[in-house]
């Protein structure tokens, strides 16, 4: 053996000698809590449910079975985590990247919120306090009282004098056959007069006189605003004909929008409050009179018709207004708005135990006040809800398969 063989087989010998002592060296720093770390991830696996089998790469195929992937993966299994109280399934996450992902709790709490529905609205007319003034016999204006549409007139007030000669003759009749003394021919010649239209007065006047009136003056039943007029001086009335036409003031309407999906809160004789920007900082209380029976398409809304009182006719058509419907409610089960997540089909909420896991939970939702969602039913006082973050563990959870708890009731 020559000396270069002898000095590469003592070098080899040497190598081997330090790669085995590292190996040693390398067991012997193993730290008693790895080994059992290892231990307790295998263990669970065994005695935990299997949901499935998938492919990372494709996570969307679920296989009921181990195998190969439509990759040509071999395909990993889906373990259930379960809840801690209940046993149901839940998604699991660390707390470490709970913390990244900006997941944060809140608990149901019993709360009130501030007002039912708040809208906006537009005074209108009263169209229920409507009068006609009409002549009731044919005959010609004339005389007028300078009125004019959009006048605000009081109770009584003179809109025209109109002559009607039928009158005059009827009258004469009633005078001649009142002069005889028979009682029985007054009562009819006076019903005569009744029949021609001749209102009360007038025929107390010709008794009292003892002279025919052909000429009556036409007022106004009720205090309000002239809407139409008609009397004209020197028109040529027929009977029944309108000379003008009068809405009152003492309420007034306020039609409100209310977005469809709250009809359900509204109902007749419910009180309302208005508040208009005319008269900051006053309060004009109504009530709910009717709720008109089309919505309008545009909008989808529906028109509320409040009723408010206007003594002094400071209220006028075509204000602006904004609306309170409803008073103050009684305690309500309520959580953040944020943490309701609605699917159109469904309405969820992502409930959270002690031990880091997560399951969804279908919920039955009332209104929404000032960022708090009022839980009609399937929450209970108690339980934690995700109110940031929830999004990504309904997916998780979806993807896992995992099914949300059902209503259990409705909570009164």
């Amino acid at each position: 053996m020559t000396a270069a063989v002898r000095t590469g087989a003592a070098m080899l010998a040497i190598a081997v000698a330090v790669g085995g002592g590292g190996y040693w060296l390398g067991t012997r720093h193993i730290t008693p809590s790895a080994t059992p770390s290892i231990a307790n991830r295998a263990k669970p696996a065994a005695s935990r449910k299997i949901l499935y089998y998938y492919d990372p790469m494709v996570p969307l195929e679920h296989y009921e079975k181990p195998g190969l992937s439509s990759m040509g993966m071999q395909t990993q299994p889906k373990y259930a985590d379960h809840d801690a109280t209940t046993g149901a399934p839940a998604v699991a996450i660390d707390p470490d990247p709970m913390q990244n992902l900006g997941v944060r709790t809140a608990e149901p709490h019993i709360g009130t919120l501030a007002s039912g529905l708040d809208v906006t609205g537009t005074v209108e007319f009263d169209q229920r306090q409507v009068a006609l003034v009409q002549a009731r016999s044919a005959g010609f204006v004339q005389r007028t009282y300078s009125r004019a549409p959009g006048d605000v007139v009081r109770a009584n007030a003179p809109i025209a004098d109109l002559l009607v000669p039928e009158w005059g003759g009827a009258q004469q009749e009633f005078l001649a056959v009142r002069r005889l003394g028979d009682p029985a021919l007054t009562a009819a010649a006076r019903q005569r007069l009744h029949l021609l239209g001749m209102p009360d007065g007038v025929i107390v006047q010709v008794e009292l006189s003892g002279r025919p009136s052909g000429v009556i003056t036409v007022t106004t039943p009720i205090a309000g605003v002239i809407q139409t007029l008609d009397a004209r001086l020197g028109v040529t009335l027929a009977a029944g004909q309108t000379l003008a036409q009068v809405t009152g003031l003492g309420t007034v309407w306020l039609n409100a929008a209310v977005p469809e999906v709250r009809a359900g809160d509204i109902h007749i004789g419910q009180t309302a409050t208005a508040e208009l920007t005319g008269f900051s900082g006053e309060h004009f209380p109504g009530r709910v009179v009717a709720v008109l029976p089309t919505a309008q398409t545009d909008s989808r809304t529906l028109t509320v018709r409040i009723e408010l009182r206007n003594p002094q006719g400071r209220l006028r058509p075509g204000m602006f207004a904004t609306v309170h419907l409803g008073a103050p409610s009684s305690a309500l089960l309520l959580v953040p708005s944020e943490a309701v997540i609605r699917t159109g089909a469904r309405t969820l909420v992502m409930l959270a135990d002690a031990k880091g896991r997560y399951r969804p939970a279908e919920v039955r939702v009332g209104r929404d006040s000032e960022g708090e969602t009022e839980i009609v039913a399937g929450l209970a006082v108690g339980e934690k809800v995700v109110a940031s973050g929830q999004f990504l563990l309904d997916s998780e959870a979806s993807l896992t398969g995992i099914a949300a708890r059902p209503l259990a009731g409705e909570r009164k």
